[in-house]
């Protein structure tokens, strides 16, 4: 049965502020339309690889004012939910499916089934088709890797304009590959090429130049700038900031230098003490302990250390810097007098990344065109204060993502939201602020169901009724919750662990031998769900 929510029009209601009755066939409910009931813009800002603390209204040192004043208008979920990893990610927040009813449950690559093809399938919708019915002009500027090939692009799935990234990471001074500096990545202009005027080391030791969080948001502002006032908009905004490689300008490199030398333990401590300040985090939240790859900064090398430093103060450059675009964005919003009726929603693709791939032939100066720093296994303790694992991973430092919320007209300023949500949750949000249908077909064929709930009880201050379990696969890394309950493995062994994350958030108490059957229950949720959903089975190494 289609999805169908009440909407009314939003030119007619910025006038006289009148009721308004609409009728929108049979059996559909007719109410007063009230200032809740305008239709807003939606503003989606994705973060590429940026941890559950990094933010000041998280708990971190880097200068995020222009997030934190969102924050401080809107609200924040402490329990919100990503995929773990960048293609997922963007397939279920693009879908509201999970990523692999959305044909992306790995990274682009055809692995050869349905659920792993590497592009959107023709069985989903995008939040920009099902808005662009609803009267909605659709435009994005940023990284979409969800398809790499002609045919999968923003514009063949709902977007009217485009600017950005086909692929995944790149330099943030050119489309050079970094892997085979002979090739280039993708850059388009709506569905055509864009020359990327490159950055020199030159250049870039004047701060000057070609960065693509700044062209990102060069493209998004002119997109607004030729916005038909007349129809409210969707503007998606996924940066590639702060991903790696660590790419800055020297000067916003020089605001950070010398404020990660106290060591990546006293900066855990501080983050997760912080946390508790804000309310982010209960005091009885335990800070997990550090990986086994994570010495303690005492016995560290001054090599190491030199390294942490430098790494850190670039990777918060990068935030810093998307920031100061957000900001820019912003005060667009508020020059066309859009900034009350636009939903602001910004996360992060999944949890700080560990990994740190080395290429010899980029070895220049830090952060600069021809460097391919990354801040491996310290970096992302830091960023993932205060949970246990990193990108890829299922448990908690994974799929944890900072949730901001903003919209005057519904949202109660400074908020802290302690109920679930999860990127499968915003299509169904939309679909209900902007007065949408969710169709039953696309091009002829059957659409998936929504596995989501609408997020407007909560953000409306009200109680959220999730029936169904949530579902993760990604590499082999799985898990399920229900409710409290969280089952969860990762690899390389695969084995069940079972937490109650009201009582344990950080998963430092696996309860599977003290709960034997709540684990089997549990088991078989997963497995039922894989099954029907096409996930590729896995075994442990060992039993």
């Amino acid at each position: 049965m289609t999805t169908r929510v009440q909407w009314t029009r939003r030119d007619f209601l910025r006038g006289a502020g009148l009721g308004l009755v609409a009728l929108l066939g049979a059996g559909q409910r007719s109410v007063r339309a009230s200032e809740s009931d305008r239709r807003p813009n939606v503003l989606v800002i994705l973060a590429d690889d940026m941890g559950y603390s990094d933010l000041g209204c998280y708990g971190g040192e880097i200068q995020t004012p222009n997030l934190d004043a969102l924050a401080a208008g809107g609200l924040r979920f402490t329990q919100f939910y990503n995929a773990a990893r960048c293609c997922p990610t963007r397939a279920a927040l693009l879908t509201g499916l999970y990523p692999h009813q959305a044909g992306v449950g790995g990274m682009v690559g055809n692995q050869g089934t349905p659920a792993y093809q590497g592009y959107l399938t023709d069985r989903s919708v995008t939040i920009a088709e099902v808005l662009k019915t609803a009267g909605y002009r659709t435009y994005m500027s940023g990284k979409w890797h969800v398809g790499d090939e002609k045919g999968h692009w923003p514009l063949d799935r709902g977007f009217e304009r485009y600017f950005g990234l086909i692929n995944g990471a790149s330099n943030f001074y050119n489309n050079i590959y970094y892997r085979d500096p002979s090739k280039q990545l993708t850059i388009l202009r709506d569905d055509q090429p864009f020359e990327v005027p490159a950055t020199s080391e030159q250049m870039w030791a004047r701060n000057e130049g070609f960065y693509m969080t700044d062209a990102f948001t060069d493209h998004a502002l002119e997109f607004l700038d030729e916005h038909d006032a007349d129809k409210p908009f969707l503007l998606y905004l996924p940066y590639t900031a702060p991903h790696w490689p660590l790419h800055a300008f020297p000067e916003d490199i020089a605001r950070y230098r010398g404020k990660y030398n106290v060591g990546w333990d006293r900066l855990r401590t501080r983050r997760y003490r912080k946390q508790i300040e804000l309310g982010i985090v209960d005091v009885s939240v335990k800070l997990a302990e550090t990986d086994e790859q994570v010495t303690v900064w005492k016995d560290a090398s001054d090599e190491v250390r030199r390294e942490f430093e430098t790494e850190m103060a670039i990777y918060a450059a990068m935030i810093d810097r998307m920031d100061r675009n957000i900001g820019r964005v912003i005060d667009k919003l508020k020059q066309m007098d859009q900034y009350d009726d636009t939903l602001i929603l910004f996360l992060s693709d999944n949890g700080g990344c560990h990994t740190t791939p080395v290429f010899k032939h980029l070895q220049g100066t830090p952060g600069g065109p021809n460097s391919f720093p990354c801040y491996g296994f310290m970096g992302a303790e830091l960023s993932n204060v205060p949970f246990r694992k990193y990108k890829q991973f299922i448990h908690e430092g994974g799929i944890s993502s900072p949730f901001i919320a903003h919209y005057p007209r519904l949202i109660k300023r400074g908020r802290i939201e302690r109920q679930v949500g999860h990127l499968i949750d915003i299509m169904p949000t939309l679909v209900e602020l902007c007065g949408a249908c969710y169709p039953e077909t696309r091009k002829g064929k059957r659409i998936k169901p929504m596995p989501g709930i609408s997020l407007v009880p909560a953000l409306k201050g009200g109680r959220l009724n999730r029936k169904d379990p949530l579902y993760w696969e990604h590499v082999g890394n799985r898990g399920v919750r229900i409710g409290d309950w969280k089952l969860v493995a990762a690899k390389p062994d695969l084995e069940w662990e079972l937490y109650n994350l009201r009582e344990d958030r950080t998963e430092l108490n696996d309860l599977s031998e003290k709960f034997p059957e709540k684990k089997r229950q549990l088991i078989e949720v997963y497995e039922k769900w894989a099954k029907a959903n096409g996930v590729k089975p896995r075994k442990p190494s060992r039993k």
